[in-house]
């Protein structure tokens, strides 16, 4: 209530000002401050001091800030500092399991989809692919409106899905199809991001959508397992969990099929990490469910209730 909130104690001044500073002298420290680290910074004050219901919303999404944070903490250190980069490896078991005929030779099915690409699909594959975190999103603040406890559920598996991705991403470093077209076989450090096929949707639109999302990517080498692959099956698991509408249902299993076909298609993914990111959101929601279940962490679970 409005009326029992305190909006400056010295805990929780002390507290913000400690993590803003940590989270911009951190940015400071590996020489890439950006506008968005001080826009983050100022929101989370802003938010946080405004009013009862704002400190409710932004303590919320905090699992949410939290992934973005760590996903863009990964510049720091480069995963290919830590295990050898996996090029050829990858490429060869695509072509094996998921190899196609076409014109004598065996090609993987990113090459076919570049050779045989359609403006449709183009657009489509574009569509879906521009939809991988602005859907997730929406579904969580609908939980957050309509059933908090299902929320936090949802925020929970959502980051702890995604630092299994972080754990694998350096254990295991691999590099995407489009990384092989541009550059072969050889490990080349310090290559940027690439639209690979979603060139041909910023230029459907007129528009350099793509172009200005993956600039930004902090882990270019990082193509197994596809998160991407992952969000839409923890979004379609948790709108049964909620028994949505079966339309709502159909919408998130064609949200779902419609990633992983413009994965592979836009030549950012293989099939194979697009199989292993089902494997780890599987494996990873079944573990959450259990956890959560157990007498420990559902009483956590309620007193985290009480913040949001």
């Amino acid at each position: 209530m409005e009326g029992n909130f305190k909006r400056f104690t010295k805990q929780n001044i002390i507290i913000n000002i400690l993590l803003v500073t940590l989270y911009i002298s951190f940015n400071v420290m590996i020489g890439d401050l950006r506008d968005e680290h001080i826009i983050l910074a100022v929101l989370w004050i802003v938010a946080y001091y405004a009013h009862s219901k704002t400190r409710r919303f932004v303590l919320g999404f905090s699992f949410f800030i939290l992934f973005w944070i760590l996903y863009d903490s990964m510049r720091a250190i480069p995963n290919y500092t830590v295990n050898t980069v996996h090029i050829k490896q990858p490429y060869n078991l695509e072509k094996f399991l998921f190899g196609i005929k076409y014109n004598g030779d065996i090609l993987t099915p990113n090459e076919y989809f570049a050779i045989t690409s359609n403006k449709i699909f183009d657009f489509l594959s574009g569509f879906f692919y521009i939809n991988w975190m602005p859907v997730p999103l929406g579904f969580g603040l609908y939980l957050y409106i309509k059933d908090k406890k299902l929320f936090l559920q949802y925020s929970i598996a959502f980051l702890i899905i995604n630092i299994l991705g972080f754990v694998i991403y350096y254990l295991y470093p691999a590099a995407p199809p489009w990384y092989v077209a541009k550059y072969g076989f050889d490990l080349h450090i310090g290559v940027p991001g690439d639209r690979a096929g979603l060139v041909r949707f910023d230029d459907l639109v007129g528009v350099p959508v793509f172009k200005n999302i993956y600039n930004k990517n902090a882990n270019v080498l990082a193509a197994m397992p596809s998160l991407h692959a992952a969000y839409p099956l923890i979004v379609l698991y948790y709108a049964i969990k909620k028994k949505m509408k079966k339309t709502a249902i159909v919408i998130f299993v064609i949200f779902a099929l419609g990633i992983w076909f413009s994965a592979i298609y836009s030549n950012h993914h293989y099939a194979i990490d697009v199989l292993a990111g089902v494997i780890l959101a599987m494996t990873g929601l079944f573990l959450i469910d259990y956890i959560l279940s157990l007498p420990y962490f559902n009483d956590r679970l309620q007193k985290l209730l009480k913040l949001i």
